[in-house]
């Protein structure tokens, strides 16, 4: 008998036979009554609580939506970032500023109006001073973006669609 159950045990289960309608319950013994193993609390002692951390505010630049940038980059520094060594506008082009830039952590948003041509997006992050080029373009929803800019700049550039920035 040992040897036709494990005959068949590698094969799976013989045609008609399924799983077992009920399964079977274990019950758990029941706990002993007597005397409570807790220690007692002594009367007129407050509960235990933990300890006081002061009254918690959220950081209102978290990353989750993006705000005018109060200590830059201006405008200007994008402009200058994408004519220089980036090569992305050529010095005769006429490019005006629609939209930022906003900022949300280290990462900033630019719209950019081009004469002659479609708005321009511009994502930058670092320093207010020297910020550095991630993506620009119509359609700045790269994987970078979307895999590690912060909440706000991500909204901007995937959620909002090509060319389609704040107020737009």
């Amino acid at each position: 008998m040992a040897l036709a159950v494990a005959a068949l045990a590698g094969c799976g289960a013989p045609p008609g036979l399924g799983e077992p309608t009920s399964v079977p319950t274990h019950t758990a013994a029941p706990t002993p009554s007597g005397p409570s193993t807790a220690p007692a609390t002594p009367p007129n002692t407050p509960p235990a609580t933990a300890p006081s951390l002061g009254a918690v505010t959220p950081t209102p630049d978290a990353g989750l939506v993006a705000t005018a940038c109060r200590n830059g980059p201006t405008g200007q520094r994008v402009l200058q970032l994408l004519r220089g060594r980036a090569g992305v506008l050529p010095a005769n082009v006429r490019v005006q500023v629609r939209t930022g830039p906003l900022c949300a952590g280290d990462w900033q948003f630019t719209v950019l109006t081009v004469t002659g041509h479609e708005e321009l997006q511009v994502i930058t992050r670092g320093e207010p001073g020297s910020p550095v080029l991630v993506t620009a373009g119509t359609d700045v929803c790269t994987i970078e973006v979307r895999a590690t800019s912060p909440a706000g700049i991500r909204t901007l550039a995937c959620d909002a669609g090509p060319a389609n920035g704040p107020g737009a």
